[in-house]
């Protein structure tokens, strides 16, 4: 009986040595990813208050929609609402697995569509200290993945962008196990490793008995002392979004 206990007490512990931090990060990120599978699409209100290092503060009234694709990644539409002059301001990015995303600003000042070329996509969105690639859907192939700690239901993993033309060397992302591996917060290390910005996400509410949504994202951005709040509102996830909502033609409609 004892040599029975010792085998397995053995086996147990090469089945737990042998998950790798790499393949137990990829396991989270997988396990994130399919706990939000099934929500086809959805629409909501934001407000954006941007921050200034002395604390001055502006807002504007957003919305975005989002259409959840599983052979690639998600589509979303970002449509400025006010004030006046951003109105009318509008981002559509598709999310792919492999490769750079595809991603197209239209300006009304001049009406016209301009694709946001690989090379910018670091650039600040709209005067915020959210990137253009910080819009992209989270698609697991987009990183290589490193399990770095567990703190109670919190998983914390590296994150190391595939796509050569990123403006990060890594991220690290926490994700909270027992509530659907929802994301807590993000830190994001610029092309020199040195901390860049940090993201947490709060005030969380549960739509559809599944799908976890945040109602606030503040992003800290720690060498420029700004910061961007977005608070999210009226979650709709029964509008019904096609392909034919996120094209260039929409784009300018919108």
């Amino acid at each position: 009986m004892k040599k029975i206990v010792f085998v397995l007490t053995v086996l147990i512990a090469f089945g737990m040595q042998a998950q790798t931090p790499e393949e137990r990060g990829l396991k989270i990120a997988k396990a994130a990813e399919q706990a939000d599978l099934g929500f086809k699409s959805s629409m909501v209100n934001l407000k954006m208050t941007l921050k200034n290092k002395n604390g001055q503060t502006s807002q504007r009234s957003l919305t975005t929609k989002t259409l959840e694709l599983t052979e690639d990644g998600d589509k979303s539409l970002i449509v400025f609402n006010s004030p006046k002059d951003v109105k009318g301001t509008s981002t559509l990015t598709f999310t792919h697995k492999v490769g750079s995303d595809d991603q197209w600003l239209f300006l009304p000042s001049i009406k016209r569509v301009k694709r946001i070329s690989s090379n910018n996509k670091s650039g600040p969105f709209v005067g915020s200290e959210f990137a253009y690639e910080d819009l992209s859907s989270q698609e697991v192939e987009k990183y290589k993945y490193k399990f770095l700690e567990e703190k109670g239901s919190l998983l914390v993993v590296e994150q190391d962008p595939v796509d050569p033309k990123s403006g990060y060397t890594r991220r690290l992302v926490t994700y909270n196990k027992d509530k659907g591996y929802r994301l807590e917060r993000v830190e994001f290390y610029d092309r020199k490793n040195a901390l860049l910005k940090t993201l947490v996400y709060s005030e969380y509410k549960l739509y559809k008995k599944k799908f976890w949504r945040a109602s606030r994202f503040v992003m800290k951005n720690h060498q420029s002392k700004k910061e961007t709040i977005l608070e999210f509102s009226d979650y709709n996830f029964d509008v019904n979004l096609s392909d034919e909502d996120f094209t260039q033609v929409a784009l300018k409609r919108s």
